[in-house]
């Protein structure tokens, strides 16, 4: 049987290490203001570039909303392991006697709040700039599950590269090869739901979208130990 104290010290590093991301970035600002400029500008030019009719502008927007949130995701993954590594905070959350693979998925759930919340900027400023509703349960969803899936990839790579002098270049290099899975899953998905197509045809994205979620999690909870001593 599992030991509940050792569960408990697990989501207790988890929360702990979420907790300081959060409120580092309440303090400063800086994370989601850069991932907001560049999300608000990337749909802006996606909207003043195609001049579309309302037929076309449906089938372009499940590719248009997640190149912005890929991109978007991309950078605040950056961002989030480098100021943890120039502050010097990096090694002595390493070093800290708890479950490391706690500290990984307290870092993952620190982007996956950063993420969803612009997210949730981005989605009434595209449904008011494209005349598009994309307030649909099933599409919602599928943001979520695709954005975890997203992250999960992203801040163990992170991990991996933010040592590496090139790190803003290396991580989208390394990250969008492992992640093409989920960005297809969720644009296959996401297209579907607001064409209205019956959930015959959307399942099999979102079970390779759950599928990914729980094989990469697994992996990287036994792994990432012996990843980060390398």
């Amino acid at each position: 049987m599992a030991n509940p104290q050792g569960q408990t010290g697990f989501f207790k590093t988890l929360w702990a290490v979420a907790r300081k991301d959060l409120a580092a970035e309440a303090r400063s600002r800086e994370l989601m203001a850069g991932m907001l400029v560049f999300s608000i500008l990337t749909v802006l030019i996606f909207n003043f570039a195609l001049e579309l009719n309302p037929r076309e502008r449906q089938e372009v927007t499940a590719g248009v909303l997640w190149a912005t949130f890929m991109f978007a995701g991309t950078l605040g993954l950056n961002r989030s392991l480098a100021v943890e590594k120039d502050g010097g905070c990096l090694d002595g959350l390493l070093l800290a006697p708890v479950d490391r693979s706690a500290i990984y998925f307290g870092k993952v759930f620190g982007n996956l709040i950063f993420m969803l919340g612009v997210i949730a900027i981005v989605l009434p400023l595209y449904s008011l700039l494209y005349n598009v509703n994309l307030f649909v349960p099933g599409l919602l969803a599928t943001i979520v599950l695709g954005s975890l899936g997203y992250v999960l990839t992203g801040t163990l790579l992170a991990f991996m590269s933010v040592q590496a002098r090139t790190r803003d270049i290396l991580l989208p290099i390394l990250h969008l090869p492992v992640a093409l899975p989920v960005l297809i899953s969720a644009v296959r998905a996401s297209a579907y739901f607001l064409q209205g197509q019956p959930m015959a045809l959307i399942w099999g994205s979102i079970n390779l979208l759950i599928g990914y979620i729980v094989i990469f999690g697994a992996a990287a909870y036994m792994l990432f130990d012996q990843i980060v001593q390398e």
